[in-house]
């Protein structure tokens, strides 16, 4: 674990992602790195979250308490959340939205535990962003069919077709690298903070740990969700 994925007051700190192993992939060498440990931790909490709270709410009271009330109320936040932004349509996208917000706000609450958070790695946040085009996208055609879409390019005339059409390729862009980058300036300054003071950043960084890692951390969520969430219900638009 000396290779920067966990964060600690030596000389060892930085934030750069480092290769741990690597291995021949058909003729080409591939790199285990520590974003990728990171993220097989982040999955592993959550399904192991998931599967004990499957199995609390097999079980689950008329009288909610301990963990049972955690999960219920997890649920109906994200529920309620969903509902006032997509109305209807709120069902058929809870799912998807619930875990990409589990999924996020985990990885970048991460560094609380001394992990490079995955978020912080710019080929975790545009896939992330890819998906919530692909559904804008096809929820558009699908709704507003072909004509729709071409016709929305074309507003408010014909000569803004390029404008808009450069306006929706930067969805994903912009999504991912706000996110990115928002997480990633938290893990370089802490990484400065434990590298620079070493052992004078002792009890004290914990006050910067609770912004950048917790409360940024939980800003970048809600608005990557909130703007998942307004751009696929513009394009679903009244139907």
């Amino acid at each position: 674990m000396n290779t920067g994925i966990l964060m600690s007051a030596d000389s060892g700190v930085d934030f750069m992602i480092h290769g741990i192993f690597s291995y021949n992939f058909f003729g080409h060498e591939v790199w285990i790195t520590t974003t990728h440990v990171c993220l097989l931790i982040v999955m592993l909490v959550i399904i192991g979250f998931a599967i004990a709270a499957n199995r609390a709410m097999k079980h689950a009271s008329e009288v909610p308490g301990g963990f049972q009330n955690v999960v219920e109320m997890i649920v109906e936040k994200l529920d309620g959340m969903i509902h006032n932004v997509m109305g209807k349509n709120a069902v058929k996208f809870a799912n998807y939205i619930g875990t990409i917000f589990i999924f996020i706000l985990i990885s970048n609450i991460s560094g609380l535990f001394g992990l490079r958070p995955p978020t912080a790695d710019y080929g975790v946040t545009l896939p992330l962003g890819l998906l919530t085009f692909t559904l804008i996208h096809y929820n558009k055609l699908k709704h507003q069919k072909l004509s729709g879409v071409l016709k929305g390019l074309c507003e408010p005339w014909p000569i803004w077709a390029p404008i808009n059409i450069i306006g929706d390729v930067a969805v994903p862009i912009s999504l991912s690298l706000r996110l990115f980058a928002n997480v990633l300036s938290g893990t370089v300054m802490m990484a400065l903070v434990y590298g620079l003071l070493k052992w004078f950043a002792v009890i004290w960084p914990a006050a910067l740990h609770v912004y950048f890692d917790l409360f940024s951390g939980a800003i970048q969520t809600y608005v990557f969700c909130m703007l998942t969430m307004t751009y696929i219900s513009d394009a679903i638009g009244d139907d």
